[in-house]
């Protein structure tokens, strides 16, 4: 007599059927352009049911016919006692093609799908990487694993009793969904060139490491991102795992002369200063708070503009100590230092920015000048970002958009304003400046003939183990391109390079320049733009537009041994830097009228006795 049969009966259709998975396939990652920068290899695993195995001579001489191992190797697998073996992993389907449509007992064939990163190195730290179950560790592939991954199905099979499984339409299925591909900001081309030219720089320099960032000043996309040393993702064991950090979003340094940029934007946009103000800056060494700052150079009497592109350590100072505290910090917050850029990365910090009341001293002239703040080079370059497209900071991005396997659009990043940070007209002051430093200040060797570059060179002490080391430095240069139109955003970053290119405007600045001529040549769209009119300078006495006074002013003819005197060219200054240019020549200065030189007698160039007379007009 049989008890409860209804319920044997459901058991046993139960046991006569088995859920299978549908695995999703991964979807890819492409650059802007759509070029791809992962792919998906199929792969195949032989495994076996040893005991399900009648004939195991044959059977391995059958793997072995198709996989070219030799037979040997699979018998010594089969000769097991276990329900269930592994013959052999990660096959290409040309390894298996003979045996996959066939029926054979007592073997399964598993397909599987391997992710590869066809540029290698290139880009390494923003795409990242998966594991054995494609599931993502670090970078893109992490931060965007649940697009990419997609989601598995299944299928519910019979089984008969020898164990094999069978699929049935009247049986339910959960088809997979695959996963999205992801189009970045990242420009391969772009990519590549920013890590060559890191990677040269290197090994010109001895360097200890390189970052280096493009962003297009406009949109807040990344067109490059890197940081050297850096690794294979098809094999990451292979180096350390720090060579995984993405160190441009992840590190922060000390920048030094580059975050001068906040004391400058401040004093103007308060009306602190004025852009004709002039500072005398101690041949070079200032006490401060008992510490002595030095400059490079022994400077004198140098104007606001002057300061900024000969990188004045001194002359800063005195800027920010008529600014004060509270301008600088907010300044510094404005431009986004001590706050996460809220890119979408793994492991990104805030960076370093201590509150006003947790200033010392001395705080107030090291802040100025890059020092007792720490900084990313994301940040950075958003901040230099802000001055190229007049005043706005934008979050960085580095997803363009994510489409489903079928082309659609699933979701677009567009560009978005954190915050202004001051007016253009300040702005076009302050990328002024920065175009006279290319031009004739620190970073003459970012200039490019024939183009117009605007940056800041950057020099600083390295702070390990609680004090600032006397050997070893960051150099680093931000700046953009053309300065009249920017397109790109450039910052470079070498990490304890050599003694002689430690200093911002021979070790990094230089790198700028190879990278900004590469893209020039390679880019059709990066095109030399006329500047539309001349720069306008916002005066803190008048608030004015005014026009520009070029920074590389022409200093005093050097006087002839006979003691005769060449008399300066002195039209285009103010009255008080013409008078000041014609002392120093020995000459005696009358005016007629206000504003600016317009003509003068005798002409620049013409041969005087010293104590001579010269007549200015002004408009």
């Amino acid at each position: 007599m049989v008890i409860d049969s209804e319920s044997y009966r459901e058991q046993g259709i139960r046991q006569g059927k088995r859920q299978e998975p549908l695995l999703a396939v991964r979807g890819n990652i492409y650059d802007t352009n759509n070029t791809p920068l992962t792919r998906n290899i199929i792969h195949y695993s032989l495994a076996a049911h040893p005991t399900k195995i009648k004939d195991k001579v044959k059977f391995a001489n059958l793997i072995s016919e198709s996989t070219g191992r030799e037979a040997d190797y699979y018998l010594k697998k089969l000769d097991s006692k276990a329900e269930f073996v592994y013959l052999d992993r990660n096959l290409r389907r040309k390894k298996v093609e003979t045996i996959l449509g066939q029926r054979i007992p007592g073997l399964v064939v598993d397909r599987k799908s391997r992710r590869s990163y066809p540029h290698t190195y290139v880009a390494s730290q923003v795409i990242g990487f998966t594991n054995v179950d494609d599931k993502g560790l670090t970078g893109i592939e992490k931060e965007y694993d649940n697009h990419l991954s997609g989601t598995h199905g299944w299928v519910v099979k019979s089984v008969n009793g020898k164990g094999r499984s069978q699929f049935k339409t009247s049986f339910p299925i959960k088809p997979p969904v695959d996963g999205s591909n992801i189009q970045l900001t990242i420009d391969l081309e772009y990519q590549s060139i920013l890590q060559e030219e890191l990677a040269r720089r290197v090994k010109e320099t001895d360097a200890k490491g390189a970052m280096g960032i493009l962003m297009d000043p406009q949109t807040g996309a990344i067109l490059a991102m890197a940081s050297l040393p850096d690794y294979n993702p098809n094999q990451p064991g292979a180096a350390p795992i720090e060579n995984q950090k993405n160190r441009v979003i992840t590190d922060q340094f000390e920048p030094g002369s580059t975050y001068k940029i906040v004391a400058a934007t401040a004093a103007v946009a308060t009306r602190t200063v004025s852009l004709y103000d002039e500072f005398y800056c101690e041949d070079g060494q200032f006490l401060v708070a008992g510490k002595i700052i030095t400059d490079h150079e022994k400077f004198g009497l140098l104007t606001f503009p002057q300061i900024i592109a000969h990188s004045s350590n001194v002359g800063t100072i005195k800027i920010a100590q008529k600014l004060g505290r509270n301008p600088l910090y907010k300044f510094s917050r404005n431009f986004g230092f001590g706050i996460a850029t809220g890119i979408r990365f793994p492991g990104e910090i805030q960076g370093t920015l201590r509150k006003t009341k947790d200033w010392s001293e001395i705080s107030l002239a090291e802040v100025s000048i890059g020092y007792e703040v720490a900084v990313t080079t994301i940040q950075l370059a958003s901040a230099y970002s802000s001055i190229a497209n007049g005043g706005f900071l934008l979050k960085p991005r580095l997803v363009k958009q994510i489409l489903s396997q079928d082309g659609k659009v699933v979701y677009t990043e567009k560009p978005e304003v954190i915050r202004k940070v001051a007016d253009p007209e300040i702005m076009a002051a302050i990328k002024d400046m920065l175009v006279q430093v290319v031009q004739t200040g620190t970073g003459t060797k970012a200039n490019i003939q024939g183009w117009s570059v605007a940056g800041k060179t950057g020099t600083a002490h390295k702070f390990m183990e609680g004090s600032y080391s006397q050997s070893k430095y960051i150099s680093n240069f931000a700046g953009f391109f053309p300065a009249e139109d920017p397109q790109v955003v450039c910052v470079v970053v070498l990490d304890e390079p050599r003694y002689g290119y430690h200093w911002g405007g021979y070790g990094a600045a230089p790198v700028f320049r190879r990278i900004a001529q590469r893209i020039i040549n390679m880019d059709d769209s990066i095109q030399y733009h006329k500047p539309k009119s001349k720069p306008i300078y916002v005066d803190a006495n008048q608030y004015d537009k005014l026009e520009m006074i070029p920074i590389n002013t022409v200093a005093a003819y050097p006087k002839y041994q006979d003691g005769y005197t060449i008399v300066p060219d002195v039209r285009g200054m103010s009255i008080r830097k013409a008078k000041r240019v014609l002392i120093a020549s020995n000459m005696r200065a009358n005016f007629t009228g206000s504003g600016h030189v317009i003509w003068q007698s005798p002409t620049p160039g013409t041969k005087k006795l010293p104590g001579s007379l010269c007549t200015m007009g002004l408009n």
